[in-house]
């Protein structure tokens, strides 16, 4: 099987479908939205209860609190509510202000407020996920 280098667990991994749409999104949040390597992490595991849960890519904030939950289907797999529960299911652990769906085709990003969830037109740069980020946690918006 194919590899490729995955620049966050700093090895060599199958380059499966879902792995090509990962990498892609990867390369994006570093190139296009400007967010270093070292403040992104995949396969982050978590548990919400006695289940265990495992995210595609997590963004940290400069305080490694996570503030981006990253979900990647294989290009094939519609990004259906069924997408979006099992990601609002992470976020619930997590609760972080932004939320992204991918499958490499289609990409949505939702950036969380007070009434629920707004869809962006645009993908936030590094530092205005940041900005997001501190007026999120001041509003109250997140959980202690």
């Amino acid at each position: 099987m194919e590899k490729v280098f995955d620049p966050l667990r700093k090895k060599e991994v199958a380059l499966t479908p879902e792995e090509r749409v990962r990498q892609w999104f990867i390369r994006f949040l570093h190139e296009e939205m400007q967010v270093p390597y070292p403040m992104m992490n995949s396969e982050v595991a978590f548990a919400l209860g006695r289940k265990k849960l495992r995210a595609d890519i997590v963004v940290f904030a400069r305080d490694l609190h996570p503030m981006m939950v990253v979900e990647c289907k294989r290009p094939d797999v519609p990004l259906t509510r069924e997408v979006a529960d099992q990601i609002f299911r992470y976020n619930y652990v997590l609760d972080v202000p932004f939320i992204v769906a991918t499958n490499g085709q289609n990409t949505y990003i939702c950036k969380r407020n007070e009434t629920g969830c707004v869809f962006l037109s645009q993908a936030p740069s590094f530092t205005q996920m940041l900005e997001e980020y501190e007026r999120y946690h001041n509003r109250g918006l997140s959980r202690p």
